[in-house]
């Protein structure tokens, strides 16, 4: 039985369940998804600081300082970052004091060392007259001990690392990244690189498209398999595929040929099927299911359009489940062009998205077959649309999925 597209991306949402988190250094975490909420651990700053290489002082010093009549201040200190100032700035002195420094007692401003006179000296001139409290970070401006520092299910990229480093924070809980084998199936395949015997072989391009994918998405394939057009041979792959992973994902060998055999190997290996067949173009006979303990397994069609089609569009939501991070949505873009939709199917299309005048517009790559793998050439989205009695019409708007290595959130954010 043929589902439609939200009826398998419901049946995904349902099935996928997050993967365990575990306790992970600092040094493993980019990547992974925060699984517990932090709270910061003092204020940030965590004293009232310099925010320049300077001089602290009483601001009520120098308030008639000018280029013509400078003030003239004694230098009782140098505090340096990492230093404690021990001396108190009373009226007529000054501390010279490097960015990051803790401010003195007594003082309430700091002055750049280029508006002064300069460093070296027991005394220093001063030339203008900065606002009060200038040049100086205040003990707690950017966040209060115990305020929310970073909530459970954000993403680590170095800059939430960077983050936990400046609070002493040396790991955290994180959900742990799955384990994903990739199976390619087809006799006819050889790997790049290799040559090509005879007219029938062709090169296997979704096994360097799927780890691509993959590595795009944060994770490193735990393995990458293939087997040729031969019952046995595939049996054994499933099997040692299926010992040792969170995920498998399958490409080729799911339609109702002669030598199609995954579904049923999968069904022999305990994989429970959710649904074959979805009705799309391209990818229609894509295979989802479950293992015994609840293992998501992916097959996808061979054809190289239709496979990255629906790992876009089914297997990274599926990834994104495990790791408890949200699953990307899809953003509205409108047609430069006609798009040639189908009557009965969903039809998704490689093809790029931009920016131009405040609204973000759309268009197909020029090649439409699911065997045409140069149409992904350039593209840096998959164009989806509803069934469809005509083409629809330049002006009209679609929903564009942005593939994993691509950023259009700034012109998203000003649509």
């Amino acid at each position: 039985m043929m589902i439609s597209v939200a009826d398998a991306r419901m049946i995904i949402r349902e099935s996928v369940s997050v993967l365990p988190a575990h306790y992970q250094p600092l040094s493993l975490l980019q990547g992974r998804v925060l699984a517990e909420e932090l709270s910061a651990p003092f204020p940030m700053p965590r004293f009232t600081n310099s925010a320049m290489d300077g001089f602290a002082l009483r601001h009520a010093d120098i308030a008639a300082a000018s280029s013509e009549t400078p003030v003239i201040l004694q230098v009782i200190a140098e505090v340096a970052a990492g230093a404690v100032p021990v001396e108190k700035v009373r009226q007529g002195t000054c501390a010279q004091i490097m960015t990051g420094a803790p401010m003195p007692d007594g003082a309430d401003t700091v002055i750049p060392f280029e508006q002064t006179s300069g460093f070296g000296t027991s005394e220093v001139s001063i030339f203008s007259v900065p606002k009060k409290g200038a040049n100086i970070r205040y003990a707690g401006e950017e966040i209060a001990r115990g305020a929310s520092l970073l909530q459970r299910g954000t993403v680590l990229t170095p800059g939430e690392i960077s983050v936990l480093a400046a609070f002493g924070i040396g790991g955290t809980m994180a959900f742990d990244l799955p384990k994903i084998v990739l199976v390619t199936v087809g006799s006819e395949l050889r790997l790049p690189g290799e040559t090509l015997e005879g007219d029938a072989e062709i090169y296997n391009c979704n096994r360097s498209m799927m780890e691509a994918l993959l590595r795009a998405w944060g994770i490193e394939p735990a393995m990458t398999l293939h087997a040729p057009d031969d019952r046995d041979a595939l049996r054994n792959t499933i099997f040692h595929a299926l010992a040792d992973s969170d995920m498998l994902i399958t490409a080729g060998g799911i339609s109702t040929g002669e030598y199609d055999y995954v579904q049923e190997l999968l069904r022999e290996a305990g994989v429970t099927p959710r649904f074959w067949r979805v009705a799309q173009k391209p990818g229609k006979p894509l295979y989802f299911g479950l293992t015994g303990d609840g293992r998501p397994v992916f097959a996808l069609p061979g054809n190289p359009v239709s496979a990255i089609t629906c790992f876009i569009e089914y297997v990274v939501p599926a990834i994104c489940l495990m790791q408890g991070r949200k699953v990307p949505a899809g953003i509205t873009a409108e047609l430069e062009e006609p798009f040639p939709a189908d009557r009965k199917r969903h039809r998704f299309l490689p093809g790029t998205v931009r920016e131009q005048g405040g609204k973000l517009l759309c268009r197909v790559s020029g090649k439409l077959e699911s065997h045409m793998i140069t149409s992904l050439a350039g593209a840096n989205a998959i164009i989806g649309t509803p069934p469809s009695p005509e083409p629809l019409r330049p002006g009209m708007t679609v929903t564009c999925t942005l593939l994993p290595w691509q950023d259009f959130s700034v012109a998203a954010v000003r649509l």
